[in-house]
C-alpha cells in the first residue's frame, strides 16, 4: 500500500467526515463534550477504511498498487 497516498486521503477523508458529524451535533442541539467526541471517535473510525480503499483504488488506477 502507498502510505503517503494514504496518509494524505486520510487527512482529508477525516477532517471532512468529523466536520459533517460535529455539525449534525451542534444543529441538533447536542454540542456537549460526550457528543463532540463521540463524533471525532466515529469519524476517525470511518474514515480508516475509506482512506484504505480509495488508496487501493487510486493504485489500481495508476498502475502502481503494491507500492
Amino acid at each position: 500500500m502507498n502510505v503517503p497516498l494514504f496518509s494524505v486521503i486520510f487527512s482529508i477523508a477525516s477532517t471532512v467526515l468529523i466536520g459533517v458529524l460535529m455539525i449534525i451535533a451542534f444543529v441538533t442541539d447536542k454540542g456537549t463534550g460526550v457528543y463532540v467526541l463521540a463524533s471525532v471517535a466515529l469519524g476517525f473510525l470511518v474514515s480508516l477504511p475509506i482512506a484504505w480503499v480509495v488508496t487501493k483504488k487510486v493504485g489500481h488506477l495508476t498502475g502502481n498498487p503494491e507500492k
